[in-house]
Parts: C-alpha cells; sequence; structure tokens
C-alpha cells in the first residue's frame, strides 16, 4: 500500500499534535484522509483518465478538505493560514 503505518505517524506528528492525534482538523486535512491521498489520487487520473469511479472519490476527499479548511477559517483563522502554508493549497 502507499501510505504505511510509518507514514501516517510522520504526518500525524509533524502537522497534528502528536503520534496519536487524529483528530484534529489540522491531522485530517493533512494526513492520508485528505492531502496525500487526494495527491496521490492527482497522479493516477493523469495516467487513467477514463477511470470515473477515481475521479468521483477525488471530487469527494477535495470536498471533504474544503469543508475542514471552511472549519478552520470560520473559528481559528491563525491555524487556518498556518495549514495552508504548510501544505502549499491555493487558497
Amino acid at each position: 500500500m502507499y501510505l504505511n503505518q510509518a507514514k501516517k505517524v510522520e504526518i500525524f506528528t509533524e502537522f497534528g499534535k502528536g503520534a496519536t492525534d487524529t483528530g484534529s482538523a489540522e491531522s485530517q486535512i493533512a494526513i492520508a484522509l485528505f492531502t496525500y491521498r487526494i495527491k496521490h489520487l492527482t497522479e493516477h487520473l493523469k495516467k487513467n483518465h477514463k477511470d470515473n469511479a477515481t475521479a468521483r472519490s477525488l471530487t469527494k476527499m477535495v470536498g471533504r478538505r474544503r469543508k475542514l479548511l471552511k472549519y478552520l477559517y470560520v473559528n481559528d483563522i491563525n491555524r487556518y493560514r498556518a495549514i495552508v502554508k504548510a501544505l502549499g493549497l491555493r487558497k
């Protein structure tokens, strides 16, 4: 699998509040649930442009990430700006 447990712990440690912090918005946005998977699926779709199931999954993940980013924007603008800058997202 492209994302193993060690990689997840590394991402949680970098963006969350620790290796076991899986619930914070920063962790969820940054980890494999969203940004890492989105990057991986984008590369897959560049090679396999007719894969409609993956395209739909990608669209759903981008929407979920956008909702979490909106939550951060409304509740804590500083955390929002930090995560957007760290991940290099266009916002």
